[in-house]
């Protein structure tokens, strides 16, 4: 599998395959994982934890995958074929020792949608595309910008995932069969229209599991409870249709068909993942026009992952106290999102849960989610036709507790409450968004309202102030005409204006000198050197020398290229503010107004 993986990062095109070798090797990638890991040394004692909690974590990804798959409206094998291929490579290439990767309920927002447009090969187009861009986004170093998305956005995200997904199982807890629908308001349209056929018994099936799973995580301390709840279920059901005549709950061998040969059978394929072309499926044209009308949607599943893979990591830091690379997380999450969909898998990300389930089992190393998914494989083979007697609405009611649980309604609704009403609605409106609309339009806006929100932020933070000598800790008086102000805060696009427009207003009047202590001036971007050199052109106009002091080296070296050099008479630079302040009174006495020599206050 790893020499499958590296042949198909050498057959990305050669401008990628460049760029990859400039920044990670395939020994560094592996680095980051398995070999990392053996060069501390590993034991039989290591490996035998790793082999237990590989044990505990897939028991709870086998039904969790296929639920997740059902939730997206594909057929439960290809959760599956996530689980093994994604939670294989991701966990040898990645940049966390625990983490633990496969499809998650985040995904389901986005990927119902693309199945009701495009169909299966679609899905699995837009999740090769994705997986791309997480590549890409890995080389150009982007891991830690996404801890910089503000809390309010990931927070609205979160509760719209959770109450989307947990509508969307209304339509298996209550057994009815719905067309398929655009938006949520439509889909509840359509959920009343359908009232008349409720199932009773697929609701009861329902109600059984999601009480089970709320009571057995108390009385069950080392088994999973998804498990024991849906084995229980699965059970009840069988039991119920041999000895209750006219009893009839959905389940996966009832719902799903897989055709091998001439012959047509239920439930899922007791096969492994094949190699497949994605875009053959279901009739579908790889043109221009449909990669154009996928890209949004690969956007918003590579943000979206990229986003919930790296806070996953970050809490399996803070609980198996490891450092991760979230550099080298992105570019093997976006290698697991590539591979995926040739062998029939959705798009992955780091699963939290699992990868707490996994810290929480004593797993040691990168070899715990390896055997995950090589369990998960041996089971997908071996236990193929039990999955049949899973009951459906036995599924849906694990995913609304899952949404339950990651919805976190109550640090939600603290958030109202104590949060500036700037991040509320933010926060609100991320949510509304994902509810009203979907995932694709709620993380193009919310990356907007996160930016808008750094901008006003930054804004505020960047500021020009009038100082004094005394200010300074300087025993001078300062003659007529001289100013200094301190410049604080990086100048970036949302603040530089702001900022220098307290210099552009002021002047005249007898000033003939500014000092611009510029100390606490940590970086410059592009608009804050227009908005700079716009004063410049001002000041100069108004036959005001400028003088910059204690300027950074990297302030410094982007002035110089910038043309911004010393001119006598106009533009002059110092190491520091005491300094600048002796050369400004030099220039007074040279205009004819003061003493060279300071005065110093009695």
């Amino acid at each position: 599998m790893i020499r499958r993986s590296l042949r198909y990062v050498n057959e990305l095109p050669e401008a990628i395959q460049k760029q990859l070798a400039l920044a990670y090797s395939a020994k560094d990638l592996l680095a980051y994982g398995v070999r990392g890991r053996l060069r501390e040394g590993y034991s039989i004692k290591d490996f035998r934890a790793d082999l237990f909690a590989a044990l505990v974590v897939g028991v709870v990804a086998l039904p969790l995958s296929m639920a997740l798959a059902i939730a997206c409206e594909v057929p439960p094998q290809h959760g599956l074929y996530t689980a093994i291929i994604a939670g294989f490579v991701c966990a040898l290439l990645g940049g966390t020792r625990m983490q633990v990767t496969g499809p998650t309920a985040a995904f389901v927002v986005i990927l119902v949608p693309i199945v009701h447009r495009f169909g299966l090969g679609g899905l699995l187009v837009a999740g090769m595309m994705a997986g791309v861009i997480l590549i890409a986004m890995g080389l150009a170093r982007l891991g830690k910008l996404m801890q910089f998305v503000p809390h309010p956005v990931t927070t609205g995200f979160t509760m719209g995932i959770a109450v989307v997904i947990g509508l969307l199982q209304l339509k298996d807890v209550l057994g009815v069969t719905l067309p398929r629908t655009e938006g949520t308001f439509e889909y509840l349209g359509a959920l009343w229209d359908a009232r008349g056929q409720i199932n009773p018994y697929d609701l009861g099936v329902a109600v059984v599991t999601i009480g089970l799973l709320v009571v057995l995580p108390r009385v069950l301390r080392r088994m999973p409870a998804p498990l024991v709840a849906l084995t229980i279920v699965s059970i009840l059901v069988l039991l119920c249709h041999h000895l209750w005549p006219g009893f009839h709950a959905t389940t996966i061998g009832t719902k799903f068909t897989y055709k091998i040969g001439e012959e047509i059978r239920h439930g899922i394929p007791p096969l492994p993942p094949i190699p497949l072309l994605p875009w053959r499926l279901g009739g579908m044209t790889l043109d221009y026009h449909t990669i154009r009308e996928l890209l949004p949607s690969a956007l918003a599943i590579a943000l979206l992952g990229a986003i919930e893979s790296l806070m996953a990591a970050v809490v399996a830091d803070g609980m198996s106290g490891t450092r991760h690379d979230p550099n080298a997380e992105l570019i093997a999450l976006g290698i697991g999102n590539v591979l995926c969909p040739l062998f029939g898998g959705i798009a992955a990300t780091g699963a939290l849960a699992r990868t707490a389930t996994n810290i929480r089992a004593g797993a040691r190393s990168p070899f715990a989610a390896v055997m995950h998914a090589i369990f998960v494989l041996a089971c997908t083979i071996v236990l193929a036709p039990l999955v049949s007697y899973l009951p459906m609405a036995g599924l849906a009611g694990l995913l609304v507790v899952v949404a339950r649980n990651m919805s976190e309604a109550r640090h939600f609704s603290r958030l109202l409450r104590i949060a500036a009403s700037s991040d509320v609605v933010v926060m609100v409106t991320c949510f509304t968004l994902t509810v009203v609309f979907d995932m694709v339009i709620a993380v193009t806006v919310g990356v907007v309202l996160a930016a808008l929100l750094f901008m006003r932020r930054m804004a505020v933070s960047t500021t020009v102030a009038l100082e004094s000598p005394a200010e300074l800790g300087l025993n001078i008086d300062l003659p007529p005409g001289i100013r200094v102000y301190e410049v604080a805060g990086p100048m970036f696009f949302g603040a530089a204006k702001s900022a220098m427009e307290v210099l552009a207003t002021v002047g005249g009047g007898g000033d003939h000198t500014f000092v611009l202590n510029m100390q606490h001036v940590p970086t410059i971007d592009a608009t804050g050197l227009v908005a700079l050199e716009s004063v410049l052109d001002r000041l100069f106009r108004s036959r005001i020398k400028v003088i910059f002091a204690g300027l950074t080296p990297e302030v410094a070296d982007l002035l110089e290229r910038a043309g911004i050099k010393r001119e006598p008479g106009r533009l002059a630079y110092a190491p520091d503010v005491e300094t600048a302040i002796s050369m400004a009174i030099v220039h007074a006495a040279r205009l004819g107004r003061e003493p060279t020599a300071p005065v110093v206050a009695a």
